[in-house]
């Protein structure tokens, strides 16, 4: 039944003390999240230990959780601030790039290139290493991604957020959001223009 839960009420619930509650949104986030935060810092233990910071910090703040927007857009958000402070104390030009507010812009279409990278019909050993070959290739296009259109990106892709959830997760104007996921799409698509 709690698989049928809303991530807002599943929160609310764990807030009253339902621990399975959050077991259930901690399954859930379990993918996205700790994608999101590989592809910012690439690499998969440092992601863990900032993914294992984002869930504490939600432990943290049950008492005082209201759901005033989706709870997608709260962890993300979350999860932005963590690295943003992470970069600020290992890489500090990192995390003015994050969180600097670049270029202004129009961004549709994110769906479009996902939608049209190939995939494979069936599991054979081809397959296998052709996927694996399209995902590096994926990742290196992101890595090529300046900090805040990779963030707005992910964040689209990986959290699902909307743009206006973005633009409040990352303390940025809807217009700089925009701007970032079109630049992004850009970069990516003349990155993997030979797979499109």
């Amino acid at each position: 039944m709690r698989g049928e839960w809303s991530d807002e009420r599943l929160m609310l619930a764990y807030r009253a003390g339902d621990a399975d509650a959050f077991t259930t949104l901690y399954r859930r986030y379990r993918g996205s999240l700790h994608r999101y935060l590989t592809q910012h810092c690439g690499n998969a233990a440092l992601a863990e230990e900032l993914y294992q910071d984002i869930w504490i910090k939600v432990v943290n703040a049950r008492a005082g959780y209201e759901p005033l927007a989706r709870f997608s857009t709260w962890i993300f958000r979350i999860a932005h601030h963590r690295l943003v402070d992470h970069y600020r104390k290992h890489a500090p030009l990192l995390a003015t790039q994050l969180v600097s507010n670049a270029i202004d812009d129009d961004a549709d279409g994110i769906d479009e290139l996902i939608d049209s990278l190939p995939a494979p019909s069936h599991e054979t050993p081809h397959a296998l290493l052709e996927r694996r070959t399209l995902a590096e290739r994926i990742s290196l296009a992101l890595a090529e991604l300046p900090p805040a259109q990779r963030d707005a990106f992910l964040l689209a892709e990986e959290g699902g957020l909307t743009l206006a959830e973005i633009a409040a997760a990352t303390d940025t104007a809807r217009e700089t959001t925009k701007s970032r996921l079109r630049y992004a799409l850009a970069k990516l698509r003349h990155s993997l223009q030979d797979l499109l």
